[in-house]
């Protein structure tokens, strides 16, 4: 049985992993640590959890929030997990951080991502980055092993948008700087932290795009792409917010190469995916939606192909709180703790 920490608990990255562990036969949450709410049971933050999580959440300076666990999660912001990871590995953790402070392993890369945030793109730890891995399991399994102590987990639009687009850039289906993401995302991804812009007059009955001038999600979803392909690989990345409380749908089109048939992009995605347990691939004629994956760790993908323009058009469905977020993260757990890849996440989610 190992130990595990959540720093960053209180948020809904935090509940959503701590749900997720109470489930895991090999995994004991030991800690909570957040800034805020602390003092508090978990179970008092977050009721359904009376009887099963009531933990107390403790302050980062809290000496117990310094005793040593064996798996650290940082559901925290850009900037946390850069700072503070490295005395978590000195104690002999192995790392999950959650934000985009270790999802490149070159401070350029940081610094592109950084940029499109706002925030200094100078990364505060860059001896790390080339001890990290990329962690979407469904295209770099290989490396995300025991023998790695640190993980970033990917973005939320990043995880669905790569894992649909991977059959076609490993398989050079569509033409080069084709591809075109056009991604919706319900109101949970901004976080529980409360906005105006979020509000619920301001979101309800209203969608919007947003970050036209430079998506921080483009930087992982490019170099994921390009090592696919093996070259250079550009998209255009829009994305916008959607009435609902869970889920992403993104429709990823992509010019055909000359010669391309449908039957062959099928089976280029079957085959790819074949060993991907959470991921189904549908035809066509598929009647699913976001509810479809609601509370589980799946990716669903539609691909289809527009005979008339020749487009490749992919629509993938995720629930944004777990593949896009907890779900890879215990993914991630399992694999760099040399535990079967499903062990906690083979469940089916929740309908309607």
């Amino acid at each position: 049985m190992i130990t595990v920490k959540i720093i960053g608990a209180g948020g809904y990255g935090g509940v959503g992993i701590t749900e997720l562990l109470l489930g895991h036969p090999e995994a004991k949450i030991q800690t909570l640590v957040a800034a805020t709410e602390t003092g508090m049971k978990m179970s008092e933050l977050y009721p359904h959890l009376d009887g099963f999580c009531d933990l107390p959440i403790l302050k980062p300076d809290d000496s117990a929030a310094q005793e040593p666990a064996d798996v650290v999660f940082f559901s925290t912001p850009d900037g946390v997990g850069m700072v503070q990871a490295r005395a978590e590995l000195e104690k002999g953790a192995k790392v999950i951080d959650y934000s985009g402070d270790f999802r490149f392993e070159s401070v350029e890369d940081y610094a592109e991502y950084a940029r499109r945030i706002g925030k200094d793109p100078n990364h505060k730890a860059p001896d790390l980055l080339p001890k990290t891995v990329y962690g979407v399991a469904e295209i770099q399994r290989d490396k995300i092993t025991p023998e790695r102590s640190l993980v970033g987990n990917p973005g939320c639009f990043a995880v669905g948008v790569i894992i649909g687009l991977a059959p076609a850039a490993k398989n050079h289906l569509v033409e080069d700087n084709s591809i075109i993401c056009d991604c919706k995302s319900a109101v949970s991804g901004a976080g529980k932290k409360p906005a105006p812009g979020f509000h619920y007059p301001a979101r309800y009955d209203n969608m919007n795009a947003y970050r036209l001038t430079g998506h921080q999600h483009v930087v992982e979803v490019e170099q994921a792409l390009t090592r696919l392909a093996g070259k250079s690989m550009a998209i255009t990345f829009t994305t916008q917010v959607v009435p609902a409380c869970r889920g992403i749908l993104s429709c990823l089109y992509g010019q055909l190469r000359d010669g391309v048939s449908y039957e062959q992009v099928l089976d280029a995605y079957r085959t790819y995916h074949a060993g991907n347990r959470f991921v189904r691939v549908y035809d066509r004629s598929a009647s699913i939606g976001t509810a479809n994956v609601r509370g589980s760790n799946y990716c669903n993908l539609i691909v289809d192909v527009d005979e008339r323009t020749r487009k490749l058009r992919v629509i993938s469905h995720i629930d944004n709180l777990m593949k896009g977020q907890a779900g890879s993260a215990l993914q991630n757990m399992n694999l760099i703790m040399g535990f079967p890849e499903h062990l906690g996440l083979d469940r089916p989610g929740q309908y309607p």
